[in-house]
């Protein structure tokens, strides 16, 4: 079975070679020019991955990224003709896994294409505990259930939001490198933005520390990485 892209922009000058060039190289591509129709084919058709423009009509990237983000866990890419940090931030704080800033070209998108559904279908088992099951510091992960659990409500973790903990709680008190932390939650063959993992970091924190402004669960190494509390 074809691994299915779907790319969410109006300009037809950029989606019509993407979608050719995509195709020949073995994907199953479908577009959608706004934003609306966009995010509902992701919802019905389910695909593999999400190609998505920030500017658009009737919805704009954002919105769809936010709204998507509520739903599903599909990788996102962004596509952006905005090249202000601010900017490719506010995609990563949306739920974007990445992002590219027009132009581009064919070869640099497929490479983060392939890099993403790599590392979206990688076993970790090799990187969990022994066990199926993490207690520390009134946190609980399943990992058979790929749920977490703080003080028995249930926490709600977006796919690498789960891994980044789990990879974190298993050597409480250890400082993690970054590296080692994009070797194992993103991937050897990571493309994206580093700072993806800031802002990963600053939604964890969010929602398991009592007082995000002054973690007590997830602390900062700084110059080295982050540390989950001994």
């Amino acid at each position: 079975m074809k691994t299915k892209l779907l790319l969410i922009d109006d300009d037809h000058t950029l989606t019509t070679p993407l979608m050719r060039s995509l195709t020949q190289y073995g994907y199953d591509v479908r577009v959608a020019d706004n934003g609306q129709v966009g995010l509902d084919l992701a919802l019905s058709w389910d695909p593999s991955l999400v190609l998505l423009d920030v500017m658009m009509p009737v919805m704009d990237g954002w919105a769809v990224c936010r709204e998507l983000r509520q739903k599903s866990n599909v990788p996102i890419v962004m596509l952006t003709a905005l090249g202000e940090e601010v900017d490719r931030i506010l995609g990563l704080e949306l739920g974007a896994d990445d992002y590219l800033t027009k132009p581009f070209s064919s070869r640099e998108l497929i490479a983060r294409i392939k890099a993403m559904l790599r590392r979206v279908q990688l076993d970790h088992a090799d990187s969990k505990p022994d066990s199926n099951m993490i207690d520390h510091a009134g946190i609980k992960l399943d990992f058979d259930a790929h749920k977490a659990y703080q003080h028995g409500a249930e926490l709600s973790l977006r796919y690498k939001e789960f891994e980044l903990l789990s990879l974190l709680m298993s050597r409480p008190g250890d400082a993690i490198t970054r590296a080692e932390i994009f070797d194992k939650v993103w991937g050897t063959d990571w493309l994206g933005d580093t700072r993806t993992l800031d802002v990963h970091i600053r939604w964890l924190r969010g929602k398991i520390e009592a007082d995000a402004s002054r973690p007590a669960l997830i602390q900062t190494v700084r110059g080295v990485g982050y540390r989950f509390t001994a």
